[in-house]
Parts: structure tokens; sequence; C-alpha cells
């Protein structure tokens, strides 16, 4: 894809300060963009970047007075650099609709029109497939599962036996739904594996990463609310419930049981033990691990995870604590020499 830049503003109905001459052909940061690809700016520290870079155009909120490089001026930098990565998007072969010939599909099943089963796919007795889905090379749909419309599930996708996916979701390569929970119990000398005969209800426009695991419920349902955003190697663990619109971090961990409100965020690396509740709109720093339940709207950060600026400040005393020890030291000598001196006086 090549447009002017006086075409792609029309495309992101930007409005255009300066000549819409020039071609656009990709998208770049500020310091790596050419002649031909057109950058963006979010906030002031990246202004000072755009005298100093070769690029053809700049996505901004505000005219830069002064700039000698065609503007796009937009509502929202975010929303047009959405916009523009689609347009500049690699145009790859659309999936095929049908079923491969090398894939394994069950009398039982049921492929709606327009679906695509790439090869070496399995599908099981009773699984339905809704219409314009694309199931790619290499995945395994066990039996009585059901993937909704406009759906896509990436290369060797696991989807166990009678697990719900919504319409218009995205699983990456690699991910694994419904396998069973990890919940045991120490019966006559071992351990013994509690049966989990629930499910993994995965609502409409949710996106999963790759090589997560989202663990069936050992009764009732493990839920991942509409529209929540899962980045790669996430655990959801047996009868977590999240709620619509939440963003969890690579590397996040959430142990049985754990519910999560509206909106909340968890940034990479979070873990969260048993039985959790936290509130909607909760934002949880990295690394961090919540021992508590938390009502909605809090920040949480730390180990254990508590209100940000406490969990700051504690942080910071930590890093004073060596000249703290060495002062005291310092003091405990002089007061040892001093209660020598009075002793010798007596």
């Amino acid at each position: 894809m090549r447009l002017t830049v006086a075409q792609l503003a029309e495309r992101v109905e930007a409005e255009l300060v300066g000549k819409g001459c020039g071609f656009i052909s990709s998208v770049a940061a500020v310091e790596a963009a050419g002649q031909e690809a057109v950058t963006f700016v979010t906030d002031k520290k990246h202004v000072a970047g755009l005298e100093k870079s070769g690029a053809g155009a700049v996505i901004v909120e505000k005219r830069i007075e002064g700039l000698d490089k065609p503007q796009l001026v937009v509502g929202n930098v975010n929303a047009a650099l959405i916009k523009t990565l689609n347009i500049f998007a690699p145009r790859l072969h659309p999936a095929v609709e049908g079923v491969d010939p090398s894939a394994r599909v069950d009398d039982g099943a049921r492929i709606a029109k327009g679906a695509s089963i790439g090869p070496g796919v399995v599908i099981e007795r009773g699984v339905r497939i809704g219409e314009n889905s694309v199931i790619r090379a290499g995945c395994k749909i066990g039996e009585n599962s059901t993937v909704g419309e406009n759906s896509r599930l990436d290369f060797n996708v696991a989807i166990y036996h009678n697990c719900i996916i919504g319409n218009n979701v995205i699983i990456q390569a690699n991910t694994t739904i419904g396998s069973t929970g990890f919940g045991y119990r120490f019966i006559d000398g071992s351990h013994k594996l509690i049966p989990h005969n629930g499910t993994v209800v995965i609502e409409d426009f949710v996106e999963i990463g790759a090589n997560c695991c989202v663990d069936r419920a050992k009764f009732g349902e493990t839920r991942i609310g509409a529209g929540t955003k899962i980045d790669n190697l996430v655990q959801i663990a047996h009868n977590v419930e999240i709620g619509k619109c939440c963003l969890i971090a690579g590397q996040a961990g959430m142990g049985g049981s754990c519910k999560f409100g509206d909106g909340v965020v968890l940034a990479g690396r979070v873990g969260v033990i048993d039985h959790i509740e936290i509130g909607s709109g909760t934002m949880v720093g990295a690394a961090s691990v919540v021992f508590h339940s938390v009502a909605a709207g809090q920040q949480l950060f730390g180990i254990p995870a508590s209100e940000k600026k406490e969990s700051l400040r504690a942080i910071s005393s930590t890093k004073r604590l060596p000249k703290l020890i060495e002062q005291v030291r310092q003091l405990s000598t002089r007061v040892e020499r001093l209660e020598a001196a009075e002793d010798d006086k007596k």
C-alpha cells in the first residue's frame, strides 16, 4: 500500500497541515522513520525529536508551529494510529472457506457457512462452528464445544470438551482452553486429583494471547467477560470469573475461584492467590502479589500488594536501611563509650 499524504489524511479523517503530495508506505517511530514513513507523537517529549526525524508526515493532536513536515491533526492520535497501522498492515492470503482435506471433522459436528477449517484440524462430535470463523492449522476442538461467529483460533489452539467460545473472539497460537484445573487433596498417602466437571465460557470480543491456559471449573464455569484482552503466557485457574473489558498483561497468574470486576488491569507478572475478589477499575502494578480482596478503584503495588503510594514509600524507606543501620551502629558505639566513661568516674 502506497498513499499520498493527502490520501492518508482523508483515510484517517485528519486535518492536513502542509503539503500533501509526498508518498507514505509505512509507519515508524520518530527516531526510525524514513521519508516514506508516517510517524506520530502522543506526548511533548517526542516533539523535540521530530526536527531530526526523516519522517514524511506526522500524526498529532495539535498543530506544531514551525515544524517543516506535513502534519495530520486528529482528535485522538492513538485512534488514528490504529487506523493507519491497519491501512499499511501486510496483506496476507485470506483463510479459505470450507474444510481442508487433511482436517478430521466428526459427522456429528456442525460447520456454519463461511467458516474455514485449516490443515490438520481435529473437530470432535457435537462441536459447532459459527459463520465466518477461522480455525487454523493444527487446532483441536473437543466434544460438544462451541465457537461462535467471526472468531479466530490460531495455530495449534486446543479447546477441550464442553467449552463455549463467543463471537468475534481471537485466541492466538498454542493456547489451551478447558484443561483440568490444579486441584488435589492429600488422601491415603497421596495427592488425589479432584474431578473438574465444569466448563469455560469466553464471552464476545475477548482476545487471548499465545501460550495461555484457561482451566475448566470444578463445577459451574470459568468465565472471561466480554471485551477483555489477555496477553501471552497468562494462567487462569479453575472457577475464575473475569469481568468485562479487563486488561491482563503477560505472565500474570490467577488462583482458583478469584473474581474480578469490570475494567480491572493486571500488569505483567502479577499474582493473585485463591479466592480473592478485586473490585471494578482496580489497577495492580507489575510483579505485585495480591493476598487480600480489595474494593473497586484501587491502585495497588508491591508484595504484598497495597496502596501504591504506601508501597512506594516503603520501598524508598528500604533503600535507606543500610545508611540507617550504619548510623545506629555508630550511635551504639558512642553510647557504649559514654557509659564506659561514666563507669570510670564512679
